[in-house]
């Protein structure tokens, strides 16, 4: 995946509002690895309050907990970086708002961080309807911290584009 520029963050964020819009949803993110990134490119769209709730920067353990309820024994047995930890941030991101579908993400962009298990570039992505099952997928992005925080973002708002259609 090439890592994309602002504009096509933008051009992301512009199709994915509009498609929230005219299918009636609104969208909660929770963030620990893209630190709310995911959150501005959607707000920086006038009108954006027609379909984005809000979003939470939860970078600590005690943030995951206390704004999304993840469970101490999800972070102890299975780390930040994990599918068990995105899943309950997705679901928990949808308990605490008012939205209708949800995308979450935790990872490791580096530079520091990584482990043989976890490499930088180690992210999970969650996506889930309000009543619905949640999906979750882990990506190895390349490239520096930026370069995977952009291709984190581009991910998570194609994920929450093809919910819309599913």
């Amino acid at each position: 995946m090439s890592v994309p520029t602002d504009a096509d963050l933008d051009a992301l964020a512009a199709t994915t509002g509009q498609q929230l819009l005219v299918a009636r949803h609104m969208l909660v993110t929770a963030e620990s690895c893209t630190g709310g990134w995911i959150a501005k490119c959607m707000t920086d769209i006038a009108g954006s309050s027609a379909w984005f709730d809000c979003g939470m920067a939860a970078y600590s353990y005690e943030a995951k907990q206390a704004l999304l309820g993840v469970r101490p024994q999800t972070l102890e047995t299975h780390g930040a970086v994990s599918r068990e930890c995105v899943v309950e941030m997705v679901s928990g991101a949808l308990v605490h708002s008012g939205a209708s579908i949800a995308v979450a993400v935790t990872g490791i962009a580096g530079p520091g961080g990584g482990s043989d298990d976890k490499p930088v570039g180690t992210v999970w992505v969650g996506w889930k309807k309000r009543g619905g099952y949640a999906r979750a997928e882990v990506f190895h992005f390349e490239g520096d911290r930026d370069a995977v925080r952009r291709q984190t973002v581009a991910t998570a708002l194609r994920g929450v584009a093809q919910l819309l259609v599913a």
